[in-house]
């Protein structure tokens, strides 16, 4: 856990900043104690600062397992769901019957082909599927909780952008232009041993793979949730202050 902490602090610099300010303003409060202006600081600061090391938390118990904290590690608890979703969206969304009766009805496969498939990709459709599946796993309530689908709207492009390379990837396989060849007369056959294929690559993960890789790809982006937790939590703090 100690080491995705880091990973997490590392990447946002701007929550450290956040509950330094929040700390600051509750310190500066006792500077003007026995006035007015001690209960309106010292709210905002106290308000800010709860705030945002929720938000923190709740970004550290994404992926990893707090003690005690029951239902925290949900990323790599859930690894299995993200496993599915990805073969889902494969199938779905590129080995389509049309997609495999146009490469298999090519003399020959050249690079061509393979460009013309991967741009034909509906990859925010694969993006929409993949936050759908999230949304309706277990993890979903964690995300509702820190903003919903607009929270993590700002993924939408690293995660095509992770895709596009995945599907290229794939395309370049030569052991798969062979598999194409010589399975070319049975189209039922080529997608079967496909998704052998995809189940094959997805049982090498690991929970720690998952969480990784999902880490790196939205951990920048939920610093804002911080932010705008300590922003909120001061404006609530002035609230509470002047009522």
């Amino acid at each position: 856990m100690l080491n995705s902490a880091r990973l997490v602090q590392h990447k946002l610099d701007k929550s450290l900043l956040t509950n330094l300010i929040a700390a600051l303003l509750i310190g500066l409060s006792y500077c003007f104690i026995n006035t007015p202006y001690q209960t309106l600081l010292s709210n905002i600061g106290l308000y800010a600062l709860s705030c945002a090391l929720t938000n923190w938390l709740a970004i550290i118990m994404l992926f990893d397992k707090v003690p005690f904290i029951y239902g925290s590690g949900v990323v790599p608890a859930q690894f299995e769901a993200f496993k599915g979703a990805i073969k889902n969206l494969m199938l779905s969304e590129f080995f389509t019957s049309e997609n495999v009766q146009n490469v298999l009805s090519q003399s020959k496969l050249d690079s061509a082909i393979w460009h013309d498939i991967a741009d034909k990709i509906d990859y925010d459709k694969m993006y929409s599927s993949l936050v759908e599946a999230i949304f309706e796993s277990k993890i979903g309530s964690v995300f509702f909780m820190m903003g919903g689908q607009n929270a993590i709207e700002p993924l939408r492009e690293p995660v095509k952008s992770k895709c596009r390379v995945a599907v290229q990837e794939i395309l370049a396989d030569e052991k798969l232009h062979r598999m194409i060849m010589e399975k070319s007369a049975d189209p039922n056959a080529f997608l079967s041993k496909i998704e052998s294929v995809i189940d094959k690559r997805l049982a090498m993960l690991t929970p720690k793979m998952v969480k990784e890789i999902i880490q790196k790809m939205i951990a920048k982006h939920l610093g804002w949730l911080v932010v705008w937790g300590g922003v909120f939590g001061g404006f609530i703090g002035l609230i509470a202050s002047l009522v």
